[in-house]
C-alpha cells in the first residue's frame, strides 16, 4: 500500500509543473465537446448524456426514473432497460438473479456487480453468488453497461456491468424524509441529510425496510423480512483555486437483514391451488446477514485534462441463512429441489412437509448455510486527455486493481420432527460437518482504454489483464477446530488478456451508428487445470435523434467457446459453488428502446417509453448436470430461465401539481430446464402511481403493484414453484428540507 501511495505522489510530482504551464491554454478549448463531460469519482457514467454517447451499449436510470415509483424491487427498477433478463425469487427483489445479454442469470454471479465504483458481490473471485445486493431504494442511481463499453470492469466482460450510484454528499444543505405504508405490513422509512462548506462536506443516511410477507405459513407465522442500513459520507478537499486540487471521501455502509425467507416453493397442484401458501415444514427458515463497507476515495486533479482517482475498499459480509434442505421419509433422505420436481414420485415426502404426517421416524433436515465473506483491495484510475491536430480528441485511461476476496463456510444441519404442522428440534448437527473450508482469490488487474474522436468518428480500442490465483483449504467434516494438519488445498491460476473496441459515428446531430468487438471473459474455480469462460462477443447499434424522439436498435451476438455453469442450491444442485464446463454455447438477439413525449406544454407532459428484447440462447453441446436448472443438456436446447421475448412500456402525466405513472412488463415463458420439458408461462404485469405536491416542501405518493393481481410464476428455483408479487398498495409522504 505505501509504494503505491508513494508512485502516485511521485507521479503528481513530475508532473506538476508542466501541468501548470498547460493552464494557459485553457482558454483554447471554449468549445465544450462531448467527451468533455465531467464524471464524478465512483461513478462510470454519470448521466444520460454520457451514456447516449458511448461507443457501446449504456444506460443511466436517473433519480427521477427511480423516483416515478420510489422502486424498492431492483427486479422493478431494471425491466424498461433493454437486454436485461432476470427471474424473480422473493417477490420483493431481495436476492435478484439477474442476466445480461443471456449471461447465467442464477445469483447474478456472471456480471459485474458494483456500489460507487467497487465490486459489491460478496467474494466477487472466489464465490461470486450475490447473497448480499445493493438497495434500490437508497441509490442516487443506477448505471448500467453492455458489449464492448465495460472492457474496464471485470472480472465479468461477456454481459455487462451495473453500478449503483449511493447517495451523494450534497453542494448544500438539504435532506428529505421519505415513508411509505401498505399491504402485507410493509413499511419503508428512508431519511438523508447532508451539507457542503468550503474544504468539508458530509452526508447521513438511514433506510428501514420491513414486511410480513405475502405468503401464507401456519399460526400466521411472518414470512416477510426486516432490513436496517446506515450509510454516512465525509469528504475533505482543497480550494478550487489551487492548480492542482485534490478531495478525501471517506464512506461507510452498514447493512443488517432478517428475513424470514426459504428455498422451499410448491408443487403444480398446490400452487394452483394456492399460489401463496408456505408449507409447514419450512418454518424454521430464516436469513440472518449483515454487511458493512469501508470506503476512501482520493482524488488528484493535476489539471483540467489529468486526474488521478483512487479507492481503498473493505466489504465484509456475514450471513446464516438457516433453511430446509433435506425430507427424510423412511429412511429415504431426498434434497428438497428433488422432492418438488417429483411429487408423485416421493409423495410420502411431500405429506410429511405439508405436516400432514406426525411419524417420529421421520424428520426434516435444516441446514445451517453459515459464511463469512471478506472482499479488499484498492484501484486507481488515471485519465488524462489532450487536443491533438484538426481539434481531435483524445483521452486515455489507465487502470489497475490490487484484489484479495475469501468464502468462510463453517456449516451444520440440525435434525427437526414435524407434529401438527409445527417443528420441534430433535438433534443438533456437528459444526462444520456440512462444510467447512475457506475459498480466497488474490488478483491483480489492468486495463488500457483509449478514446480518439476526430469530427464524427469515435474509436475506443482497449485491453484488460486479470491475473488470478484461485484458492481453496478444506478443513474436512469432522474438524472442527481446524486443525492444519488435516487440511487438503487446491489451487487454479489464470491469467489473461482481454482486449474489445468500440466505434461510433455519427452521420449528423439525428443519427449515429456504433459497434463493438470484445472477449467475454468469467473466472474458473479452484479446481486445477479447470478453463474459464470465454467467448466472443459483437454488437452494432444506431441511435436516432429527431425533436422529441430518441430510439435506439442494437444487435448483439456472443458466441461462447467454453460456458461455466455452478453447483448452486439456489438452482437445485448441491450448493458446492463448483463451476462445470458446459461446452459451447450461442446467444444472440436484439435490443430496441423508444423514448418520446406525446405532449409537451408549460402545463402537462407526457411521456412514453418502450423497450423490447430479444434473446435467443442455446447450448451448442451436450453434458449433463447434475442441476435441476439444467438437467440433461443437447445441442440445440435453449439455456433455461431466459425468456426469449420481453416488453415494457411506460407512461406518464406530469404536472408541476401531480404525475401519474402506468407500467406495463411482458415477460414471455421461459423453460426451466434445458430440454425446455419444464415452464414458466409468460406474465404481463402492471403497475401504477401517483404523485401529489402539496407543497413546495411534502409530496403525496401511493402506488399499486400488480395492478390487476394476476396470480402469476416466477421461478421453479430453488426448490418448487414461486409466485410473483400479488397485488399490494403502498402510500406515504416525502418531506424535502
Amino acid at each position: 500500500m505505501k509504494k503505491i501511495v508513494f508512485t502516485l505522489t511521485l507521479i503528481s510530482t513530475l508532473l506538476s509543473y508542466s501541468q501548470n504551464q498547460e493552464q494557459n491554454q485553457l482558454k483554447i478549448d471554449s468549445i465544450t465537446a462531448l467527451d468533455e463531460v465531467i464524471i464524478k469519482p465512483n461513478t462510470i457514467l454519470g448521466n444520460k448524456f454520457v451514456a447516449k454517447n458511448r461507443t457501446g451499449a449504456a444506460y443511466f436510470l436517473s433519480t427521477t426514473e427511480l423516483a416515478e415509483f420510489n422502486f424498492s424491487d431492483i427486479h422493478r427498477a431494471l425491466n424498461k432497460i433493454a437486454g436485461i433478463n432476470f427471474y424473480e425469487e422473493d417477490g420483493f427483489g431481495l436476492r435478484p438473479n439477474i442476466s445480461i445479454r443471456g449471461t447465467s442469470p442464477e445469483r447474478s454471479s456472471k456480471i459485474a456487480i458494483m456500489e460507487d465504483g467497487i465490486l459489491i458481490s460478496p467474494a466477487p473471485y472466489s464465490a461470486s453468488s450475490a447473497y448480499y445486493f445493493p438497495s434500490v431504494a437508497r441509490m442516487q442511481a443506477v448505471e448500467v453497461l453492455k458489449g464492448s463499453s465495460q472492457i474496464q470492469y471485470g472480472p465479468y466482460t461477456t454481459g455487462g456491468a451495473i453500478n449503483f450510484v449511493s447517495t451523494e454528499i450534497p453542494e448544500s444543505f438539504k435532506g428529505k424524509i421519505t415513508t411509505s405504508y401498505g399491504s402485507f405490513d410493509t413499511g419503508q422509512l428512508h431519511s438523508t441529510f447532508g451539507n457542503s462548506f468550503d474544504n468539508f462536506g458530509y452526508m447521513i443516511e438511514y433506510l428501514n425496510y420491513n414486511s410480513d410477507g405475502f405468503k401464507a405459513l401456519g399460526n400466521n407465522l411472518n414470512t416477510g423480512f426486516d432490513i436496517n442500513e446506515i450509510t454516512s459520507k465525509i469528504r475533505l478537499n482543497s480550494s478550487d483555486q489551487l492548480l492542482i486540487s485534490q478531495s478525501l471521501e471517506f464512506k461507510f455502509h452498514y447493512y443488517d437483514e432478517i428475513s424470514n425467507e426459504t428455498y422451499l416453493g410448491l408443487t403444480e397442484d398446490d400452487f394452483d391451488i394456492n399460489p401463496l401458501l408456505r408449507y409447514p415444514g419450512s418454518e424454521k427458515d430464516k436469513m440472518d446477514a449483515e454487511h458493512t463497507q469501508y470506503l476512501i476515495t482520493h482524488q488528484l486533479n493535476l489539471s483540467e485534462r489529468f486526474k488521478i482517482t483512487s479507492n481503498i475498499y473493505h466489504n465484509g459480509f456475514k450471513r446464516n441463512w438457516y433453511k430446509l434442505d433435506d425430507i427424510v421419509y423412511n429412511g429415504d433422505s431426498q434434497k428438497i429441489s428433488k422432492v418438488l420436481s417429483n411429487p408423485n414420485q416421493y409423495s410420502g415426502h411431500i405429506s410429511l412437509v405439508r405436516g400432514e404426517l406426525n411419524e417420529t421416524d421421520n424428520s426434516l433436515k435444516v441446514k445451517a448455510n453459515n459464511r463469512e465473506y471478506l472482499s479488499k483491495g484498492v484501484q486507481t484510475k488515471i485519465d488524462y486527455h489532450w487536443y491533438g491536430k484538426n481539434e481531435s480528441f483524445n483521452d486515455l485511461e489507465i487502470g489497475f486493481r490490487f484484489h484479495y476476496d475469501e468464502e468462510d463456510r463453517f456449516q451444520w444441519e440440525d435434525i427437526y420432527n414435524i407434529n401438527n404442522g409445527f417443528l420441534s428440534l430433535s438433534e443438533y448437527g456437528d459444526r462444520g460437518s456440512q462444510g467447512n473450508r475457506i475459498s480466497s482469490a488474490n488478483s491483480f488487474a489492468s486495463y488500457i482504454m483509449y478514446k480518439y474522436k476526430s469530427k464524427r468518428l469515435t474509436i475506443t480500442p482497449g485491453i484488460r489483464y486479470e491475473s488470478i490465483k484461485l484458492e481453496r483449504d478444506d478443513y474436512g467434516k469432522s474438524n472442527p477446530l481446524r486443525n492444519k494438519d488435516e487440511v487438503s488445498n487446491r489451487q487454479n491460476k489464470v491469467s489473461v488478456f482481454i482486449p474489445g473496441i468500440g466505434i461510433n459515428y455519427s452521420f449528423n446531430n439525428k443519427i449515429s451508428m456504433f459497434g463493438g468487438l470484445h472477449k467475454g471473459y468469467s473466472p474458473p474455480g479452484s479446481s486445477v487445470g479447470q478453463k474459464a469462460e470465454e467467448s466472443v462477443n459483437l454488437e452494432i447499434g444506431t441511435r436516432l435523434s429527431y425533436k422529441n424522439i430518441n430510439s435506439e436498435l442494437i444487435f448483439y451476438q456472443n458466441n461462447y467457446t467454453n460456458l461455466l455453469g455452478n453447483d448452486l442450491a439456489a438452482t437445485g444442485g448441491f450448493g458446492e459453488q463448483d463451476p462445470f464446463n458446459a461446452g459451447k454455447a450461442l446467444v444472440n438477439g436484439f435490443e430496441f428502446l423508444l423514448r418520446t413525449n406525446l405532449l409537451e406544454s408549460n402545463e402537462l407532459s407526457i411521456p412514453f417509453s418502450l423497450s423490447y428484447t430479444l434473446t435467443n440462447a442455446k447450448f451448442q453441446s451436450n453434458f449433463g448436470s447434475t442441476q435441476d436448472i439444467w438437467g440433461e443438456v443437447n445441442n440445440g436446447d435453449r439455456i433455461p430461465y431466459i425468456p426469449q421475448h420481453q416488453l415494457n412500456s411506460s407512461i406518464s402525466f406530469q404536472s408541476d401539481k401531480y404525475e401519474i405513472n402506468l407500467s406495463g412488463n411482458y415477460n414471455g415463458k421461459y423453460s426451466t430446464v434445458a430440454n425446455g420439458s419444464v415452464e414458466i408461462p409468460s406474465y404481463l404485469i402492471f403497475d401504477i402511481s401517483f404523485r401529489y405536491n402539496l407543497n413546495s416542501n411534502i409530496t403525496f405518493r401511493t402506488k399499486m403493484l400488480n395492478l390487476f393481481d394476476k396470480n402469476y410464476a416466477v421461478s421453479r428455483a430453488p426448490a418448487g414453484l414461486r409466485p410473483g408479487h400479488p397485488f399490494g398498495i403502498y402510500a406515504g409522504f416525502e418531506y424535502r428540507f
